[in-house]
């Protein structure tokens, strides 16, 4: 691990500690009843001074007290009060604004991220995102009793054949949701600039580049991970999983290295490039959409993003060493 990239894990989980310590009033509220998780670069152990910060609320459901279906633990109320107490805290400390204000702050049951997985409307009521980024990128503020039950729920959907092939389990479903995930991500910034301002062009640019790192790295991270446990064991487990969720993007690749025995050039060479993205990104929004208006530059930050994919690219290549899962996920 490099110093820059040390820092950066050691300042976000200092500057989580601290919204954790403004947020008493908050874990009142949600008490046993709900989490709040961060994704992002927070979840990442990566933010800047300009991040801003993406959270998730996952509650309990409780026994109906009318009719058939299970009702939310926390309130409706309470659940404006907790956010409520969310946009304090971050204002506080001066992080910025929730992303898309306040969009996607939204809540959503454990039963909910279970219960809508392989269905039709997964996608459009965002619980596949909530779920994904649950197991792919998330830290807790909030409720850590609840945010493991949700990630243990959920491991336990994707894994519910396990028991009849414990010794040759591979985790189809969960790395087809991963990929589908990352061609989301893909479709979702996609840039069709001809005919906007430049200025506009250049936030689509910003994006794109930030996906071509950071959203990548989130999900073939775990993809590499997968490939490293299954082509040792010829077998992943739950507990693999959950190994997994405790690890950041970039923590994940230096697992692979110290438990697996991966190849360590490959890493260290991803690493350099993705902390080059971090410094690069390492500013305001106008000042960067303001590079990215500058097509020289541009250009060299797209060249830099390929060669990140090529790298992404080796790394599956040797680590997944022509096993089921590794030609799963190319065919």
């Amino acid at each position: 691990m490099t110093a820059y990239l040390n820092n950066r894990r050691q300042d976000t989980s200092k500057r989580l500690g601290q919204l954790r310590a403004k947020l008493e009033e908050a874990d009142r509220v949600a008490k046993d009843l709900a989490c709040v998780y961060a994704t992002g670069s927070f979840g990442r152990e990566e933010a800047s001074s300009h991040s801003d910060l993406d959270l998730f609320i996952v509650g309990r459901t409780m026994d109906p007290l009318h009719g058939h279906e299970r009702r939310r633990a926390l309130s409706r109320l309470d659940e404006i009060c907790l956010k409520a107490e969310l946009i304090e805290a971050t204002r506080a400390l001066r992080i910025q604004e929730f992303s898309g204000d306040g969009e996607y702050l939204v809540h959503y049951t454990v039963d909910e991220l279970v219960k809508t997985l392989g269905h039709p409307n997964d996608d459009a009521s965002n619980t596949f995102t909530a779920r994904l980024l649950l197991l792919l990128e998330s830290k807790p503020l909030l409720g850590e009793d609840v945010y493991w039950e949700a990630i243990n729920d959920v491991i336990t959907a994707y894994w519910g054949d396990f028991a009849d092939h414990k010794s040759d389990f591979v985790p189809a479903f969960l790395a087809n949701d991963i990929l589908r995930i990352w061609r989301t991500f893909c479709v979702n910034y996609e840039a069709r600039t001809a005919k906007e301002p430049e200025e506009k062009k250049a936030k689509r640019k910003l994006k794109n580049y930030k996906l071509k790192h950071s959203r990548l790295l989130t999900c073939y991270s775990a993809l590499a991970y997968l490939l490293a446990v299954f082509a040792v064991r010829r077998t992943v487990t739950p507990d693999d999983v959950r190994r997994m969720v405790t690890l950041t993007p970039t923590a994940r690749l230096e697992a692979l290295v110290e438990d697996f025995g991966g190849s360590g050039e490959t890493v260290s060479n991803l690493l350099a490039a993705y902390e080059r993205f971090l410094t690069n990104t390492d500013a305001a929004e106008g000042e960067l959409v303001t590079r990215f208006m500058d097509n020289t530059r541009s250009r060299q930050y797209f060249r830099e993003a390929n060669e990140f994919g090529d790298i992404v690219w080796q790394l599956l290549d040797v680590t997944g060493k022509g096993t089921r899962l590794h030609r799963l996920l190319l065919v």
